[in-house]
């Protein structure tokens, strides 16, 4: 008598395939930049909330951490408020940061929360600004050899991951605006979503940071190839950012300073592919371009 082939069979074999990595990622805490073109396509958000709920419930501890480039510019564009750029930063005065704070905490952030919760209520949203989770100085840039003002930009001071910590351990997923108040003038400062999330990675002693872009990862040599490069240690990144798009350096920076400060790897990864997250987390082949830390790691994680 011939055994019956359930048609089902194929999604056990995927789960099965996916259990030395759920083993392996049990109780550790990924901070996720959410960024790119997930942040303004609407099947992209809703995948990135499955995804994110998914880790939570398969007993990691995501943290989200996000920007709000896009919806910014559009926002100024409709107050007739210019977006000026230096150095790859917006220039940022206190009429435009009025309009960040409110962006970020009150339109991006609430709608990442809402999307998580559908699936129950897990997600809480934060700004750096509370609980002093960020605290952060003025920061400076350099053009042309000369130190440039920009407003309301600052620099990550420090960190207390107390109320994130608080959050995680009750089973939240904590979702973070990269704005932050300074100690020393009091005023409220635009983070670099991507400095942000790397920085708190550190802070939290994350097993993982994951960065969504807009690319595939870091190629090898663009423009002239489209090969990603699939893993690369900390010194030989290092060695790349002097040569890298200006788009990729806060990234891949971001990237350097986790895994030189306790995160075990940093992933870049494509934002505009559905469920990225889980494909690069509990796949051998994964989707994006790890950094590891100098000391031998082996394969791919």
């Amino acid at each position: 008598m011939s055994t019956r082939k359930h048609t089902a069979l194929p999604k056990a074999q995927t789960l099965i395939e996916a259990l030395p990595w759920l083993t392996r990622h049990h109780g550790k805490t990924v901070v996720i930049k959410f960024g790119g073109n997930a942040m303004v396509d609407e099947e992209l958000k809703a995948a990135f909330a499955k995804d994110v709920v998914f880790l939570r419930h398969a007993g990691l501890r995501p943290v989200v951490v996000h920007g709000g480039g896009p919806q910014i510019s559009a926002q100024l564009e409709k107050l007739g408020l210019t977006s000026e750029f230096k150095a790859g930063l917006r220039v940022t005065t206190p009429e435009t940061m009025d309009v960040v704070r409110m962006v970020l905490a009150g339109q991006v952030q609430r709608e990442l929360v809402g999307l998580l919760n559908q699936h129950g209520p897990l997600a809480v949203g934060l700004t750096g600004e509370d609980a002093h989770t960020m605290s952060a100085v003025k920061r400076y840039t350099e053009v042309d050899g000369e130190r440039v003002d920009l407003g309301r930009v600052g620099d990550i001071t420090e960190i207390d991951t107390g109320a994130i910590q608080a959050l995680l351990d009750d089973g939240r997923i904590p979702v973070i605006s990269s704005i932050a108040r300074s100690a020393d003038d009091g005023h409220v400062y635009n983070i670099n979503a991507d400095t942000a999330a790397a920085a708190l990675a550190a802070a939290l002693g994350a097993e993982t940071l994951m960065v969504l872009t807009d690319v595939e990862g870091l190629y090898a040599d663009w423009p002239s190839s489209d090969d990603v490069i699939s893993q690369l240690t900390a010194s030989e990144l290092e060695k790349l950012l002097p040569d890298l798009a200006s788009g990729m350096v806060p990234k891949m920076e971001g990237c350097l300073y986790a895994v030189r400060n306790g995160v075990h790897t940093a992933r870049v990864i494509d934002g505009r592919v559905q469920h990225a997250i889980l494909l690069e987390i509990f796949t051998d082949e994964g989707i994006g371009t790890m950094v590891v830390p100098d000391a031998p790691q082996g394969g791919r994680e």
